[in-house]
């Protein structure tokens, strides 16, 4: 995804979320569109393009699937860390021997709209960004960097989040041990750890 402009609508309902993904595709022409089944039981749409183009989608989008609609987010200029947070998983270097922020979202739209806000606003790294599967439904994002950039992120994440009103939870810790890095790098998920 190099686009400058990214939309994500988030769906309670498979039916309603691909009647909006095939409406914004229709309305607009997007860079690309990203669409399919997350956990528990949503449906993701997300879109990429000039920004124009993203904005008509989002709008019809939302329309379309209204009745079903759980958040959302447009950014109109995305920051690349946060494209390739979500394109490239965790990044063990970011996380070696500095403070960590993590956001906690019960909505995917909230977290990458965090993580825009955060990188934005310090200089960190976003280490990683988790969405929806193996979650719940959930997102979470980890920032890495000097204490007090990190701070200046996870506050900046948590007031972009407040308007969605699914913030969970936040925290800063201020050196990660080398062996917590570890783990959160492997994989968040227990039992494969544990069966590794």
């Amino acid at each position: 995804m190099s686009d400058p402009a990214v939309a994500i609508l988030e769906f309670d309902s498979i039916s309603a979320g691909i009647v909006a993904g095939d409406a914004m595709v229709k309305a607009a022409p997007v860079g690309s569109i990203y669409a399919g089944t997350v956990h528990p039981g949503k449906y993701l749409v997300l879109v990429t393009g000039d920004t124009a183009s993203v904005e008509i989608a989002r709008d019809v989008g939302s329309d379309a699937g209204s009745s079903a609609l759980i958040d959302s987010v447009f950014l109109p200029d995305v920051d690349v860390r946060v494209v390739d947070g979500l394109t490239a998983g965790r990044r063990a270097s970011a996380l070696a021997g500095g403070a960590v922020g993590i956001v906690e979202t019960s909505s995917v739209a909230a977290v990458v709209d965090a993580g825009d806000a955060g990188v934005k606003a310090a200089d960190v790294d976003l280490a990683a960004i988790s969405i929806a599967d193996g979650l719940g439904g959930k997102g979470y994002l980890v920032f890495s960097g000097v204490l007090a950039e990190v701070e200046a992120a996870v506050e900046a994440a948590v007031e972009r989040v407040g308007p969605h009103g699914t913030l969970i939870r936040y925290d800063v810790i201020a050196q990660m041990h080398a062996e917590m890095a570890d783990n959160l790098v492997a994989d968040l998920r227990f039992l494969n750890r544990v069966g590794a």
